[in-house]
Formats: structure tokens, C-alpha cells, sequence
């Protein structure tokens, strides 16, 4: 039997006192309130919970991604296992799962509703409707990972409509992926069973979807950053909204996790109780997750803060064990077992040529916006803007390359990434996982390529001088080594694509790996070709 001593914050009815916490066998035995609040004193409160990611972005195994977390006191995750199931299919989940059970961290896998996720581009797998009700039945699975397939809904694809019905016959929680969708789209949408989402990026958008009674995460991720556009919902929606980072690099796992939109979100005026209940409450009830919420009889899940301004997180537990301390992790290495579905050949310069058919007069091509998802769809003039000026006007080539199969790389034309000289490339590449590639010169995107395929997945930059790597062989996805090793890894490559190549973005690497992310509008390439995500159908090149 422990006790602990301090401020407690109990989110259900809003009070503050100094009391004492006693903890028997992993649980809250009870909780005796001895004064009102004290100054100076550390807080304890419920641990926070990130409501929407995919573990597999962080490029790290479950094990190393909560051995990271729980400094920030995140105690548990929602977590949709999609990019691996797209490599490896239902071996790919089975694989987070075993991984994730082995250190006291409190995973909730979802079952990917979208493998592959469109007709559109390869993948390494595909989970039929039988599979997902093999998935749906099995304990260990929370919910009905993010249905993208929102035109499949809304017309009611056969599969996609037996995918939602299955959930539903399991009583488990339905996550959306609606960017954008608005009007009537949306109630034919939601109204299929489906309760969540994390895409919206406006404001009004957010409303819309609130008044229908969907519940929205505020996202803040290492590409795509909402929770400025969304936060002042909070206000009067906080019962319907939680915290995700949907996306988050190693590096940025290192600086913090849900505690700092915590903070972000209290600065920003939204009342405290609110905050902290949109952090652990909100996603402990949508999800029905086993994590305590620091009550009486309830598993001893919780943090240790040094006051209500700063939220530095001094201690972390996870069934009443100590699991971090003063911003070191107390949770043991894990290594990860390596498995994959990587049979790229290396690629030659021949096949990055793109030829200009004789009576093209416009070309298409992506617009990247830092920060977002999102891209737009911009029309050159090829008599205005011809080929040779596209280097000096931040036009560069856009590759994907099959890496499942043997087949030609299909190739676009992308501006916003700023890079002067060299390529980057990487097999983190949504949502199938394809090798994907963005330069200034053939060669350096062939040599980026084949340094990804040489690891058999990785992330690699290139420049006139240098070169370098940092493989990813669990899956094409995920490091076997330490977390903090690979974000130090991840920072040092993130930088030379920056001072080194001239990449202007905040996360190239990130912003990379979504321009092949078929579902969120508007332009992308797939392994396939170049694709209108609002026409959902292929456009071409050149007019």
C-alpha cells in the first residue's frame, strides 16, 4: 500500500484540495480530502490520453512510442494501426499489439476499416470484411479504425456499409475521416454509425460537424496543425472534443505530447476542468478504455504536476507503477522483432524521365501546404513557365515506386518543398507505403531511392556532397533501436534536408510522406498516377 500527498484535482465535480491518495494493488484504494488547496504544493490528476494516432509515424515501436510518452503523462492511446496493416495486413496489427502488451502502457488498437485504403494505388495488403469481423470480436480491439472511404459511405459501398454493421453488432465506436465534408455529404456520413473526426481544419467545419453531434479531436500533429482553427470551440463544445496527434515524428515525441495542447489549450482561456477532461475523461468514455481517472476503485492511472501554469510533469504511474520521473522514462527496452514486405529493385536514372507530349499546354501540379494535409491543385503555363524555369520557380519532381512489385515509377511535379539541391525520399508513405521521392535532379532521387531500397525501407536525403539514411526495417515503417536514438537520428536528417538541401518546410520528411495520401484532397500521386482527390479519379499531367 502507497499514499501520496498533494493537490488532487477531481475532474467530475470540479474541486482542488490538498488530500491524500492511497494506492493497493495497482488501484485507488481511496482518496481522503485533509485541506483546501494548497500553494506550492504538486497536483495529481488523471493521466492524459492521446485520442487518435498512428504509432507507426513516430517510426517507432508501441513499446519505444509509450516508453517516450509516458515523461509527458500520457498514459494511453488510441491507437489505429492502419500504415502497418497496409504493409502487412492483419499480421501488421497482431504484430502492434503483442509489441505494445509488452511494457505497462495502455494501448486501444483499432481494426483498419480501409486496407488498402483506395482502388487507387498498391499496397502490401488488403483486410477483407471476413477479417474484420475476426478483428471485431477479439477483445484486444477497441474500435473500427477511420473510415477514408467517405464516398464508399455516403454510397454505400457493399463492403464498407458490412464493415460499419459489424462494429455496430460488436457495440464498438465507429472513427471518422471527413475532410471537409460538409452539408448533406456529412448527415449521410455520420449517420452510418460513425462518431468521430479528426480532419477538420476550419472552423465552421468543426461547428457543423459538433451540431451534428460528432465528436471532434483537435489535432496537432508534425504535419497537420488544427488546434489554432479549432480551439475556441471548446468553449461551449468540450464535452464532444479530445486531443489527438494523429501523426508525430520522434523528435517532436521528445519535446512533448498531449500535456502541451493541454497547456496551449488552458493559456488559450478554455477553463481548466474543461481542458483536462477533453485530455483523459472524453476519450476514456467515447473509447471505453481501461485507464483509471483517478477515482476511488479505479485502476491508479495518473500524473503528478508541479502547479497549474507550467504543467511539467514530475511523475507518471500506470496501475501504481512508477513508470516516469522527473522527465526520465523508468520503462524498459523492448527490441523489436523485424518484419517486412520490402522486394523494390533499385531503380536507374531512365526511368525518371518524364516526357512533354507535343500539344501539352498546361501542367498540373501539387501545391504543398506547410502544416496541412491538405494540398491545391495549381495549372502552369508551359509557354509562360516551360520546363527549364521549373527548379527556379520551386516546381521539382514528385516520385512514387512501387515497392510491393515490379512496375514503372509513376512521376508528377509538386512545388512548396523549397529544396535548391539534392533529393529526399522515404517509404513512409500514406497510406500504402510505396517509396516516395521528391528533388531537384534525377540523380539525386535516383540515389535517395536506392538508399531506401538498400535498407529495405528508411528515410534518406541526398546532396551533391552527402548522403545519408536512417532505416526503418520493421515493415518499411518502424526502427528497431531506441526512441531517443532514432529521434536524435530523425533530427539530424530532418536538418540536413533543410540547411543542407533548402527544404523551407517545418517536417519535409512529414509533408513527404502524405503527398501519395489518396483521400484528403487535392492533388497527390500514387504509384499508379497522379490523382484528383475531389473528382476521386486520376487527372493527368499535362493539358
Amino acid at each position: 500500500m502507497k499514499k501520496y500527498e498533494g493537490n488532487i484535482i477531481n475532474i467530475f465535480d470540479n474541486t482542488i484540495f490538498f488530500g491524500e491518495i492511497t494506492v493497493f494493488e495497482g488501484r485507488i484504494f481511496n482518496i481522503v480530502k485533509i485541506k483546501n488547496e494548497m500553494p506550492d504544493v504538486p497536483y495529481f490528476l488523471p493521466g492524459f490520453v492521446d485520442a487518435h494516432v498512428h504509432i507507426e509515424s513516430s517510426m517507432l515501436t508501441p513499446s519505444q512510442f509509450g516508453k517516450m510518452a509516458v515523461v509527458h503523462g500520457t498514459v494511453g492511446t488510441v491507437s489505429d494501426p492502419h500504415e502497418i496493416a497496409n504493409v502487412l495486413g492483419v499480421k501488421g496489427v497482431e504484430y502492434m499489439i503483442n509489441n505494445g502488451e509488452t511494457i505497462p502502457f495502455k494501448f486501444c488498437f483499432g481494426a483498419p476499416s480501409c486496407v488498402p485504403a483506395t482502388e487507387f494505388e498498391t499496397a502490401g495488403a488488403t483486410i477483407s470484411v471476413g477479417e474484420i469481423e475476426v478483428l471485431m470480436a477479439n477483445p484486444k480491439i477497441g474500435y473500427l479504425a477511420e473510415m477514408m472511404n467517405f464516398p464508399g459511405v455516403i454510397y454505400e459501398n457493399v463492403d464498407v456499409i458490412a464493415k460499419l454493421e459489424i462494429a455496430q453488432k460488436y457495440h464498438k465506436p465507429i472513427d471518422g475521416h471527413a475532410p471537409g465534408l460538409t452539408g448533406e455529404d456529412a448527415i449521410n456520413y455520420f449517420n452510418k454509425g460513425i462518431s468521430t473526426d479528426h480532419e477538420c481544419f476550419t472552423l465552421n467545419e468543426g461547428k457543423e460537424k459538433l451540431d451534428l453531434g460528432v465528436k471532434i479531436l483537435i489535432r496537432e500533429g508534425s504535419a497537420a496543425k488544427n488546434f489554432e482553427e479549432l480551439i475556441s470551440l471548446a468553449h461551449d463544445h468540450s464535452t464532444q472534443m479530445m486531443f489527438c496527434s494523429d501523426d508525430k515524428h520522434p523528435d517532436d515525441l521528445v519535446a512533448g505530447h498531449i500535456n502541451l495542447l493541454v497547456k496551449r489549450a488552458i493559456e488559450s482561456g478554455i477553463e481548466i476542468f474543461k481542458v483536462l477532461r477533453m485530455a483523459s475523461l472524453n476519450p476514456v468514455r467515447h473509447y471505453n478504455l481501461d485507464i483509471g481517472l483517478l477515482r476511488e476503485g479505479e485502476s491508479a492511472d495518473f500524473i503528478e504536476i508541479n502547479n497549474l501554469k507550467d504543467f511539467n510533469v514530475i511523475s507518471t504511474y500506470i496501475n501504481g507503477e512508477l513508470v516516469a520521473s522527473k522527465g526520465k522514462s523508468l520503462i524498459k527496452d523492448v527490441k523489436g522483432e523485424i518484419v517486412n514486405s520490402f522486394n523494390a529493385k533499385p531503380i536507374g536514372i531512365e526511368s525518371l524521365k518524364l516526357d512533354l507530349p507535343a500539344d501539352a499546354e498546361l501542367v498540373n501540379v501539387i501545391k504543398v501546404n506547410d502544416g496541412q494535409l491538405v494540398t491545391e491543385g495549381l495549372k502552369f503555363n508551359l509557354s509562360e513557365t516551360p520546363i527549364s524555369a521549373f527548379t527556379k520557380n520551386d516546381i521539382l519532381k514528385l516520385v512514387v515506386y512501387n515497392r510491393y512489385s515490379e512496375a514503372s515509377p509513376a512521376i508528377a511535379y509538386i512545388q512548396g518543398f523549397g529544396i535548391k539541391e539534392g533529393a529526399i525520399a522515404s517509404s513512409v508513405a500514406h497510406d500504402s507505403h510505396n517509396i516516395i521521392a521528391v528533388g531537384n535532379d534525377d540523380e539525386s532521387i535516383k540515389d535517395a531511392i536506392n538508399l531506401v531500397i538498400r535498407e529495405k525501407g528508411g528515410i534518406a536525403a541526398v546532396s551533391e556532397s552527402k548522403m545519408g539514411v536512417l532505416p526503418l526495417p520493421i515493415a518499411g515503417l518502424i526502427s528497431n533501436k531506441d526512441g531517443y536514438e532514432v529521434a536524435n537520428d530523425y533530427t539530424q536528417i530532418d536538418q540536413f534536408a533543410k540547411t543542407k538541401l533548402g527544404s523551407t518546410l517545418k517536417s519535409p520528411f512529414m509533408s513527404l510522406s502524405f503527398m501519395a495520401l489518396l483521400v484528403i484532397p487535392s492533388l497527390k500521386l500514387s504509384d499508379k498516377g497522379l490523382f484528383d482527390g475531389n473528382k476521386f479519379a486520376f487527372t493527368p499531367i499535362f493539358e
